[in-house]
């Protein structure tokens, strides 16, 4: 009796687990506790079980996802541009803060075109509209000017829920469509845009890759090929990688400001064809990361080349407001497709890219871009929205920013005077810095640096001496990755190696941004200067070094 009342009020499973109920009640908690796994026969395991067992076993549990399991598309991915230099960068950058002695005292990543993280400050009125769509709270604030709450009260009112935390439809918010298609008509000086062929994107890399996917199909000779000019933007080879397509090189010529040949598309194009199916031309304009800026006939002759071999068009435009040359104009590849009149403005199909991240706004974090899609068969356009909202929407607040840069301050309104200010202030800069890049770059024996028309970058040849290059193969990096990592170690000066872009063979180059400030720019440019004066004295120190481009130098 004093053993009952012990056990009164404690949980029958427990007391039946802990061994504590007489038989005859154990046997029947025993049951009630089974679920089905048990009452058929079978074993029920909980995790430290099921460990337990298999330690005992003496086996260890195998990884599902290996290096030998891994996609060998995802393998076969690079990109240069946060590639080993970037990493290493970033591994110097720590152990600076951690207080260990470098003969320098910071990195200066000069490898990507992030124009905040090199100290440009945000455009006031982009800035105010995205914050009032935020924190809409903020329309009562006397502190904001009437037109950036007028933008932002018409993106939230086209916003469910008013709210920019909310799903936009897979296209984008629509009256940013709408937005944007105005702009293009202004840009086009009253060339058409139709709202429904806008798609919003996550940065103009989201576009690029969507369209990538539509494209390609087809096995063996007749997989899709992909005309990429070289040197390029590594997205396009790494795309091309992940989709397994097949990568056609067309090289710019960099003897002539790295200007597009159309008897080398021709060329590329032949060669191609005995491989595989070409039905792409991808075209960057301004260049990334030549700097080049395309004259209006060498477009019209692009565009009569792909109306002819029937390739679809891609044209990467996210530096358009980023032409410094007095002597070079942006000029939309759809403007000049339909100034080609209607054989071929209603033949070809054209997908052109924005985005927020370049320009003057240098809004990268914000994710925000465009695609505008030409000629397009209605019934692949619903093929393509549905895979547009597999990932539901691209981010609405980067959808704003976009719409700030396309629906900027009027000559009439408040805010007119100071984002003009702001505008050409950072633009102007941008012009003065690749002047000076150009200048300092070609002073140096051993380097020669092509005119920076536009986009944000040089893209300098550089002669390496022989015994570096036997050194580079040694160690099995490429010449320039070597020339870069030395940079790297003596100056912290952080570019990126011409090799991840793509270059004729026998030549050698690296890409640096001229995002910097003038000031930090101009120091950037002498250390680099003063380290390729070292580097060529160690390796050639019997030679005196004279003003060529590492392809005359092997001629001579």
């Amino acid at each position: 009796m004093h053993r009952l009342k012990q056990l009164v009020g404690r949980s029958p499973v427990v007391l039946w687990r802990s061994g504590s109920l007489p038989p005859c009640v154990s046997q029947s908690v025993r049951l009630q506790t089974q679920g089905p796994m048990e009452q058929f026969g079978l074993k029920r395991f909980s995790t430290a079980e099921a460990t337990a067992e298999t330690r005992d076993a003496g086996k260890l549990r195998e990884k599902i996802l290996t290096m030998e399991t891994l996609n060998p598309h995802v393998k076969a991915v690079e990109y240069a541009v946060r590639g080993p230099i970037v990493i290493k960068a970033g591994d110097i950058e720590r152990r600076l803060q951690q207080g260990v002695k470098q003969p320098f005292t910071e990195v200066i990543k000069a490898n990507i075109g992030d124009a905040h993280a090199m100290g440009q400050q945000p455009i006031t009125f982009l800035r105010q509209v995205v914050a009032l769509c935020c924190f809409p709270e903020l329309l009562d604030s006397p502190a904001f000017p009437d037109d950036a709450k007028q933008r932002a009260q018409r993106i939230l009112q086209g916003c469910g829920g008013h709210s920019l935390g909310s799903y936009s439809a897979s296209q984008g918010v629509e009256c940013i469509r709408q937005d944007i298609a105005a702009y293009i008509e202004q840009r086009d000086q009253g060339i058409p845009a139709d709202w429904n062929n806008i798609y919003l994107t996550t940065g103009a890399s989201d576009g690029i890759m969507s369209i990538l996917k539509l494209l390609v199909s087809g096995q063996g000779s007749s997989r899709t090929g992909v005309m990429i000019p070289i040197p390029q933007y590594p997205l396009y080879s790494a795309a091309i990688s992940e989709l397994e397509a097949v990568q056609i090189n067309y090289y710019l010529d960099e003897a002539n400001c790295w200007a597009l040949d159309i008897g080398e598309l021709r060329r590329a194009y032949r060669a191609a064809k005995q491989h595989c199916q070409p039905r792409v031309l991808c075209i960057i304009n301004p260049g990334n990361p030549t700097g080049q800026v395309q004259s209006k006939k060498c477009i019209e002759e692009v565009l009569h080349f792909a109306y002819e071999e029937n390739l679809f068009v891609m044209s990467d435009e996210v530096y358009q407001d980023n032409v410094y040359s007095p002597d070079c104009q942006f000029h939309s590849f759809k403007k000049v497709l339909y100034e080609m009149g209607p054989e071929y403005s209603s033949s070809v199909e054209l997908a052109s890219f924005h985005s927020t991240s370049k320009g003057y706004t240098g809004e990268c974090g914000f994710r925000g871009g465009y695609m505008e899609i030409l000629n397009m068969d209605p019934e692949v356009k619903a093929q393509l929205v549905k895979l547009l909202s597999v990932r539901l929407c691209p981010p609405v607040s980067g959808q704003a920013a976009m719409d700030v840069i396309v629906n900027p301050p009027r000559r009439h309104e408040a805010s007119y005077t100071q984002f003009t200010k702001e505008k050409n202030s950072v633009l102007g800069a941008l012009a003065e810095k690749a002047k000076m890049t150009e200048q300092i770059l070609n002073s140096v024996p051993g380097m020669k640096c092509n005119p920076v028309q536009g986009a944000m970058y040089a893209f300098p040849q550089i002669f390496i001496p022989p015994r570096a290059v036997q050194e580079a193969q040694a160690l099995s990096v490429a010449p320039d990755m070597l020339y870069c990592l030395k940079l790297l170690e003596e100056t912290g000066i952080c570019v990126v190696p011409g090799s991840g872009f793509g270059q004729q063979e026998g030549t050698y180059h690296f890409r640096m941004t001229i995002l910097p400030s003038a000031e930090k720019l101009k120091v950037l440019l002498e250390k680099v200067r003063d380290f390729h004066l070292r580097f060529l004295q160690e390796y050639s120190p019997q030679e005196a070094p004279v003003r060529r481009t590492s392809q005359e130098h092997s001629e001579t």
